[in-house]
């Protein structure tokens, strides 16, 4: 392999010491005084940045305590993209496989810092929904259910939308905690709490590739979790479809829902 030239051996000596200054040495022939300069300039960028997008997480921890996983990001992770839209991801990346829990740490960690990257994707996510031909008044059950393309549904093991800190849980909730994160027709992001059965009827929606109306859809739920009464269990599902401020088509081939 042929070996890197000399300016390219100088940046990476140089990217080395900022990613690690007290363990990496810095270039030689570079006055201390302005290499102290970029060690806190880059840093304190980076710190400001990660605590705007997971505001939460932040707060949460002590300044020495966030400084310091914020250093060890810079340590250990390896970013593949340059744009700061992206860094959440690359985060979050990080917390889930290179990051080593200590024993002070939160146990919810990684699951608020998903939460907080999944409100800060959805916001600038590019996705759209297709709303021609959408009729306001058509049929749910006669037609076919469509989630929006901006309600992302997601399972926890902690209640990631109400920690704070006047709520640190120290055990994960005794049951999953269902969450549909929406943006709406405002662009402003929200979340619903949902139930296993409300999170299992989006799920059926979203996988609906059969095309089943909103009637057999919710038929098929209702034998799936074995409920007594079908016709109730349907009136109930028609309810939770109409929360998320729904549309429907005129041809009742496809309604998508608008969270």
């Amino acid at each position: 392999m042929a070996e890197r030239p000399k300016f390219q051996e100088q940046q990476y000596a140089f990217a080395a010491h900022i990613r690690d200054p007290q363990h990496v040495p810095a270039p030689g022939g570079i006055e201390d005084r302005r290499m102290a300069i970029y060690r806190e300039l880059f840093f304190n960028n980076l710190r400001s940045l990660l605590s705007n997008m997971f505001p939460v997480l932040s707060k949460l921890h002590s300044d020495e305590k966030w400084r310091a996983l914020v250093r060890r990001f810079m340590q250990r992770h390896q970013a593949q993209t340059p744009y700061f839209l992206q860094l959440p991801a690359e985060f979050l990346d990080f917390l889930q496989n290179e990051y080593d829990p200590e024993p002070d740490d939160f146990p919810f960690l990684v699951e608020l810092a998903h939460y907080e990257y999944i409100e800060l994707a959805l916001s600038v996510s590019e996705e759209t929904n297709d709303l021609e031909g959408v009729d306001p008044e058509g049929d749910l059950l006669a037609g076919v259910p469509v989630k929006s393309e901006l309600a992302w549904v997601f399972a926890y093991q902690y209640p990631v939308h109400r920690i704070s800190r006047n709520f640190l849980p120290d055990a994960p909730a005794e049951q999953p905690v269902y969450l549909a994160v929406y943006r709406g027709t405002d662009d402003k992001v929200g979340f619903l709490e949902l139930n296993a059965v409300t999170a299992g009827l989006l799920n059926a929606i979203e996988e609906n590739q059969a095309g089943r109306t909103g009637d057999a859809l919710l038929r098929k739920l209702a034998a799936d979790i074995n409920y007594p009464d079908v016709d109730a269990f349907i009136e109930h599902g028609l309810s939770l479809i109409h929360i998320s401020e729904p549309t429907r088509r005129r041809d009742s081939s496809r309604i998508p829902s608008s969270a």
